[in-house]
């Protein structure tokens, strides 16, 4: 078994992804990518439902544990400030192309990323958040992407456009799920840039012949 950073053991296929999100053991960027890809593609939440209907009932199931100085938490409790009410996001605008979550994450929309550009045809956007690093990518049509693999978990959203890897195609709302085991080389779809939300926990290792790589870095 794995241990990451992420979430401690290994995750390889959705449905682990989507067990983890339901008992809340993600990291904050990594929840918002599920809740994001579960916006997109709202006809997977019956997974999560049953999930958390699974979740609910053990919970019913579970024995009574005891309750040490009731009488004093309670009364810490009673006189504690009243919680302050998380603040509403606001609603999606019309054809935004930020699913409501991720852009509460980062507080802009598409049309506002501080893109950079790191190879040519690819940009990104990335920042360290809650022990991940997460990145907003930019990826030219038809341009492929150096081989590697991954020295930790790599998750990535599919926000427009597509790509295709050695495992399949992968469109929006699809979630690719990499790790160690994973050797890819995704290529942008010809018909429209692929614009993608990527969390890590470990960095990536080019793979691939030398050749290759080289001309998949200069695009």
């Amino acid at each position: 078994m794995t241990e990451t950073d992420m979430v401690h053991e290994q995750i390889d296929t959705s449905d682990a992804l989507m067990a983890h999100y339901v008992a809340g053991s993600l990291p904050e960027p990594a929840r918002v990518l599920v809740q994001s890809h579960l916006e997109m593609k709202p006809d997977n939440r019956s997974l999560v439902n049953s999930l958390e209907l699974l979740a609910a009932e053990a919970l019913e199931n579970a024995p009574e544990a005891a309750f040490a100085d009731r009488d004093a938490r309670l009364a810490a409790i009673f006189s504690s400030a009243s919680p302050v009410p998380a603040p509403r996001t606001a609603a999606r605008p019309e054809n935004a192309l930020f699913p409501q979550a991720l852009r509460a994450l980062l507080g802009f929309e598409a049309e506002d990323v501080p893109w950079r550009r790191r190879l040519p045809g690819f940009k990104e956007y990335s920042l360290d958040m809650d022990g991940c690093e997460v990145s907003l990518m930019w990826i030219r049509p038809g341009r492929a992407l150096p081989a590697h693999t991954h020295k930790g978990m790599e998750l990535i959203l599919i926000l427009d456009g597509a790509f295709n890897d050695e495992r399949g195609r992968f469109g929006p709302g699809d979630i690719s799920i990499a790790d160690e085991t994973v050797d890819h080389r995704p290529v942008a779809e010809k018909d429209r840039p692929c614009i993608a939300f990527a969390v890590s926990d470990g960095s990536v290792k080019l793979t691939g012949s030398f050749r290759q790589m080289i001309g998949d870095l200069i695009g």
